[in-house]
C-alpha cells in the first residue's frame, strides 16, 4: 500500500469514528502566524483585519497534490500544515481554519460552495470545487474568502448586489440572477467573473468529498499544476508551474519566466516564505516543471 493510499484509509477510519471533528482553534497560534494583536469581538473590524492579514502571510499553494498526499481538514492537521510547519494550502484548507476560527470567536460562520468560471465560463455547468464563507454580522451577510489563489479576497465582502466594493488589492461586484450569486473583478475597468456560488447550506461530507477528489482526482489540475500565490499589502505574488509574477496594485504585473527548477524552489522559500518538503520528496516535484541549472564547467587556463 503506498503512502498516500494508507493516510486516505487513516482518514476515511477517523472520520468514521469521529475522529476529524473540529476541535478548538489555537487562537495563539494563528494569531502569531499571521501577526495579529488587535480587538478579538467578533466585529466587522475584527474580520476585515484578520482577512486582510491571512493571505498576506500563509500562502494559496497545492504542493500536497502534487506529493500524492491527501488533504487533510481536520484541526490539529490544518494547524500543524499552515501555523507550525509554515506551509500553505488551497481552499478548502485556508477557508476551514479561517471558519473555525471565526466560530471560536463567536461569529456566526459556515461554508458555501461555488463554480469556478474564472477563465473558463464553462465551469458554469461543472460541479462545484471551490468553498468560501457566509459570516453573519450585527444582520448583514458577508462573504469571506482567502483561498482562491491569485484571487484571493484581502477584506470580506457585503453580500450585496450591483455594488463596486473595493478591497486593499482590487474593486469587486457580486451580481444575483436566477437564485445565484456571481463573483466579479474590475480589472482594466470591465469586470470578469470569478466564481459562482449559492446560499444553499453545505454539510461536511459534500466538503470532504469534494476536497477528496480535488486533492487526488485523476482529472484535478492541482495533481499536475503548480500553483502559488500570496497578496502583501499593495501587491501579489503568483506562480503558475514556471511563470512568475509580482504585480504592484494598480499596476502591470512584471513576469518572470524560470528556467530551472533550483529558481522555482528558490521563489518557494525566498518570496512565499514556505518550508518546504524534505529535498527528496520536493526536489523530484519541482523538476516536472524546470530542468537543473546548467552546470559551468570550471575555466582551466593552459599551462
Amino acid at each position: 500500500m503506498t503512502f498516500a493510499k494508507r493516510v486516505v484509509k487513516e482518514t476515511r477510519y477517523k472520520q468514521r469514528q469521529g475522529w476529524l471533528m473540529a476541535d478548538k482553534v489555537n487562537l495563539k497560534a494563528y494569531f502569531d502566524r499571521i501577526g495579529f494583536a488587535g480587538s478579538i469581538a467578533p466585529t466587522l473590524a475584527t474580520l476585515e483585519a484578520l482577512h486582510a492579514l491571512h493571505p498576506a502571510v500563509i500562502p494559496f499553494e497545492n504542493l500536497s497534490p502534487l506529493l500524492g498526499v491527501p488533504v487533510a481538514l481536520d484541526q490539529l492537521s490544518l494547524e500543524k500544515k499552515l501555523l507550525i510547519d509554515r506551509r500553505g494550502g488551497y481552499c478548502f484548507e485556508h477557508n476551514t481554519l479561517l471558519q473555525r476560527v471565526l466560530t471560536d470567536l463567536d461569529y456566526t460562520v459556515r461554508p458555501l460552495l461555488a463554480r469556478v468560471v474564472w477563465t473558463d465560463e464553462t465551469g458554469r455547468d461543472r460541479p462545484p470545487t471551490h468553498m468560501l464563507l457566509l459570516v453573519e454580522i450585527s444582520g448583514q451577510s458577508y462573504i469571506a474568502d482567502v483561498g482562491f489563489g491569485g484571487l484571493s479576497l484581502s477584506a470580506p465582502l457585503r453580500l450585496r448586489a450591483d455594488v463596486d466594493q473595493q478591497t486593499p488589492h482590487e474593486v469587486f461586484k457580486l451580481i444575483q440572477s436566477d437564485g445565484q450569486w456571481t463573483l466579479l473583478v474590475k480589472i482594466n475597468d470591465d469586470y470578469k467573473p470569478v466564481y459562482v456560488f449559492t446560499t444553499e447550506t453545505v454539510n461536511e461530507e459534500t466538503i470532504a468529498a469534494i476536497n477528496h477528489e480535488i486533492a487526488l482526482g485523476d482529472g484535478s489540475p492541482f495533481t499536475t499544476e503548480l500553483r502559488v500565490a500570496l497578496a502583501p499589502p499593495g501587491k501579489r505574488l503568483k506562480l503558475h508551474n514556471t511563470s512568475y509574477a509580482e504585480q504592484v496594485v494598480g499596476e502591470a504585473p512584471v513576469k518572470t519566466e524560470l528556467t530551472a527548477w533550483q529558481d522555482i524552489k528558490q521563489v518557494l522559500t525566498a518570496d512565499f516564505g514556505l518550508v518546504l518538503p524534505e529535498p527528496d520528496l520536493i526536489d523530484p516535484i519541482l523538476a516536472r516543471f524546470a530542468p537543473p541549472r546548467p552546470v559551468v564547467e570550471p575555466v582551466t587556463s593552459e599551462a
